[in-house]
């Protein structure tokens, strides 16, 4: 049986990914940190010391409005560094336009995945990955502008899909909706809700191993 590392940002996260694996000997679980940078330390030291067939970034998000809503499931068939890059007057350049490597990490596994969530609140497709959370109104404008497809917004999956490319290892971002992203109101935010999802779709996330 494969062996799994589930990695979240913070210990509530992880409680529900706990809650959701139950004795699941194949699967560990880790913490990622804060963040792009954090998460891609946390993962690749985890990474040289345990080498899984899979290393999967579990946790919640800020959903793009219309395209996926709280209480859903996203699975990332592609995680984007969305905010690394640089400014021009003709607009964003990536990593990719400016010739530095990639900015998105491809995910074979979500199609392996998706296919044992039966569902209707399971989406598959791109996530971003941000430095700074959506606040405004403006950014999240522009941030559709430059991702027309992508589905929902977090800070920590990039980083761990970086981490995993480079030791080798198949990647999976998984995403559970507890807001829209946009003028930030914290006071919004379904926490309980996005996390009874994430354990509901981990427990579903066994059945493909």
């Amino acid at each position: 049986m494969a062996s799994i590392l589930i990695m979240t940002a913070v210990e509530k996260e992880r409680e529900a990914v706990l809650k959701g694996l139950g004795d699941f000997p194949p699967a560990k679980t880790a913490l990622c940190g804060f963040g792009p940078v954090e998460s891609a330390v946390r993962a690749s030291a985890m990474l040289a010391s345990c080498k899984p067939d899979l290393l999967v970034n579990a946790g919640i998000a800020g959903a793009i409005p219309g395209r996926a809503a709280v209480g859903e499931t996203v699975i990332g068939e592609e995680s984007i560094l969305a905010d690394l890059g640089a400014e021009s007057p003709e607009g964003f350049l990536s990593v990719k336009d400016l010739g530095f490597g990639t900015d998105r990490w491809f995910s074979p596994e979500a199609g392996k995945v998706i296919s044992h969530y039966t569902r209707g609140n399971v989406h598959k497709g791109q996530i971003l990955t941000l430095s700074t959370v959506t606040g405004t109104e403006l950014t999240l404008e522009e941030l559709k502008k430059r991702y027309p497809h992508a589905l929902a917004e977090a800070m920590e999956g990039a980083g761990a899909a970086a981490a995993a490319a480079f030791h080798g290892v198949p990647f999976l971002e998984m995403r559970t909706i507890s807001n829209l992203a946009g003028p930030r109101d914290r006071g919004g935010w379904e926490l309980d809700k996005a996390l009874e999802a994430l354990t509901d779709s981990i427990r579903t996330l066994k059945e493909a191993f």
